[in-house]
């Protein structure tokens, strides 16, 4: 290996850990701050929570359908392959924040809310990149593992700049904080210049080819993605697989508050405990992932989850919070599993993309996650209301196992996903 080759990151098992690691710890840093840590401080400085949730509810938007131009990143790559897209998407996420230093978050919402719709798109289409890339360049054998250390970088991210953001600004100032984000994110771009993307990849293959050449290629491919069965299977166990999990994280803080729990235990427990099991968990799956048939490895996690939910449901029943400790327990092991669903599944979507439809057909599989987020915080919102929180937990956790027989079905339609 010449010395060149041993600077690319993409080159080792190591490298390619600490890359996407690193990359998806400067996606989850700016999610953390703008999901979790801005609409806090925009309520304490008295914009209204109506204001506040219509906010944070239209920011998430652009990652519902980001699929939509996730093509583009497919079909247009520049001579610098996806780390251009990456860089420039991660420059476009910075320019888009700093207006937060200055903006009144009372007198002007509207203009706040616009530059962080831009922003969003910004960073969704990062995302849509460094799918691409991880997709493109990943070994099959490698998968599992490796989307337990990108969930690794997520999680310290948010944990970072949601959780520890509020809690320093009181002593540095959230325009500091504001622009430790900025800088963190640009700073990630400095290490896309340590990435080759190698020939015989498809985005050196195209290089240099005419426009007309690439868009008739993506749509040949996209066309015969499309009319796969394992395709639309893939999505359909995307709004289905995480559902009992979707639903827990949904309603847990308001249920631990209703439970007689103040907000910073119920905050303590989300800024440490669930974020290193679900770490812990994330790691794990992905080895086992790693180890088996893809389908057979997501069929174990989802049941075991399921479980997990129907026991955090008996526990809260039988008045485990009379015990905190316990309950708290209870509550660490799902979101492990969580962390452990999350690495099987996204190894399992990584296997039925095409590697030239990497932005595409993996943000749609993401896009079904996230729909899958929605119906069932709908669903259980419902259900809660009018039931109780363990009878509605436990219905939801029972709608997830109704992936196994798209499971079983993927498997007849698959020769080969381990």
């Amino acid at each position: 290996m010449t010395p060149r080759e041993r600077s690319d990151l993409l080159a080792t098992r190591t490298g390619r850990r600490w890359l996407f690691a690193l990359l998806y710890l400067a996606e989850g840093a700016p999610i953390g701050y703008v999901w979790w840590a801005l609409p806090t401080r925009l309520r304490d400085a008295g914009v209204p929570i109506d204001d506040v949730a219509r906010l944070a509810a239209l920011v998430t938007l652009p990652w519902a359908f980001k699929f939509l131009w996730a093509p583009l990143v497919d079909a247009f790559r520049p001579r610098g392959g996806l780390r251009v897209w990456i860089a420039g998407a991660q420059l476009a996420m910075g320019l888009t924040l700093l207006p937060i230093l200055w903006l009144d978050p009372v007198a002007q919402i509207g203009w706040l809310l616009a530059v962080l719709l831009v922003h969003a798109v910004s960073a969704a289409t990062q995302d849509v990149s460094i799918d691409a890339l991880a997709v493109a360049t990943i070994p099959r054998d490698d998968r599992g593992a490796m989307t337990g250390w990108m969930q690794i970088g997520m999680l310290s991210g948010r944990a970072l700049f949601g959780g520890v953001a509020l809690a320093v600004e009181h002593w540095v100032g959230a325009e500091l904080v504001v622009a430790v984000l900025i800088g963190f994110v640009w700073l990630s771009a400095a290490v896309l210049w340590r990435v080759r993307e190698r020939p015989g990849e498809p985005e050196a293959d195209r290089q240099g080819a005419a426009a007309r050449v690439k868009l008739a290629d993506f749509a040949r491919r996209l066309r015969r993605v499309l009319v796969e069965p394992a395709t639309w299977l893939g999505l359909a166990i995307a709004v289905v697989a995480g559902a009992g999990m979707e639903a827990t994280g949904t309603v847990a803080g308001p249920m631990l508050i209703d439970l007689g729990f103040d907000k910073a235990a119920v905050g303590r427990f989300f800024a440490l405990p669930a974020v290193v099991a679900m770490g812990l968990g994330a790691l794990l799956g992905g080895r086992l992932s790693d180890r088996g048939r893809r389908d057979a490895r997501l069929a174990g996690a989802v049941a075991a989850l399921a479980a997990a939910v129907v026991g955090l449901a008996a526990a809260v029943a039988l008045g485990a919070a009379a015990t905190p400790p316990l309950l708290f327990g209870v509550l660490s092991v799902v979101y492990a599993l969580f962390g452990v669903y999350v690495a099987s599944a996204y190894a399992l979507f990584m296997d039925l993309t095409d590697p030239r439809l990497g932005g595409t057909q993996f943000s749609a599989y993401m896009s079904g996650v996230n729909l899958c987020s929605v119906w069932s915080a709908w669903a259980v919102g419902g259900l809660a209301a009018g039931w109780g929180y363990p009878p509605a937990l436990a219905a939801l956790a029972a709608a997830s196992l109704a992936v196994m027989p798209l499971l079983a079905w993927l498997r007849r339609r698959t020769r080969r996903l381990a």
